[in-house]
């Protein structure tokens, strides 16, 4: 059922925007896998074991997308995930997506929960303890053509209040996805958009925020 043609990956450096030169770069990545669809081109009303079998394809790719921005773990500071539908498909099955691909970069970055418990139905057991990576990971799909664009959002990782740190990132594949396929994203940054100012929350003031709510 997973059937990967392409892996696409992309990052950037930002050194400023027309304004003062930043002290350190902002470093900012995508990786995109390009998916047969096994679904094109009809109506499956259980599509969620294929969500299971993303689950490894999500760890692969968040640990190639960390590698790929040469920047250790703890530099990450924000993250988001998306999908691009082929036109032979629906929107439905790009939200394979949200787990496999948030948990991966989740776990990768410290989460200390369970994923299967943090996915359980309606009152069974939740259980584990949350490390770093609090957030949920934001996202964003839509169906499209070959070359379609995607602007992937990106919020702080353990407080998606993080002013400074709302973005996206734009991600488009050429030639992919067929209408058969299925374009996943994962994304990642190291910070605040180079020169962010209009305030709010700091990054490194979310420990004490957390003590105050």
């Amino acid at each position: 059922m997973i059937d990967i043609r392409r892996v696409f990956t992309q990052v950037e450096q930002i050194h400023h925007e027309f304004g003062p030169r930043a002290e350190q770069p902002l470093v900012r990545g995508a990786i995109a896998a390009v998916l047969a669809n096994p679904f094109a081109g009809r109506y499956e009303p259980d599509i969620l074991p294929m969500m299971a079998l993303l689950d490894p394809v999500g760890v692969d790719m968040a640990q190639r997308l960390l590698a790929a921005m040469d920047v250790p773990r703890e530099a990450i500071a924000t993250y988001g995930k998306g999908a691009i539908v082929g036109a032979a498909g629906e929107l439905e099955h790009g939200a394979l997506w949200h787990v496999p691909g948030g948990y991966a970069m989740r776990e990768l970055l410290g989460w200390k929960g369970d994923r299967a418990a943090y996915t359980a139905g309606k009152g069974e057991a939740k259980s584990g303890q949350p490390g770093n990576a609090l957030s949920i990971v934001p996202s964003t799909k839509k169906v499209g053509p070959p070359g379609a664009a995607l602007d992937v959002p990106l919020t702080n990782i353990n407080a998606s209040y993080v002013r400074g740190q709302f973005d996206a990132i734009e991600v488009r594949v050429p030639g992919a996805p067929a209408a058969d396929e299925i374009v996943f994203i994962l994304a990642m940054t190291t910070g605040y958009r180079v020169h962010a100012r209009v305030g709010g929350l700091k990054a490194e003031d979310i420990s004490q925020w957390n003590g105050l709510r």
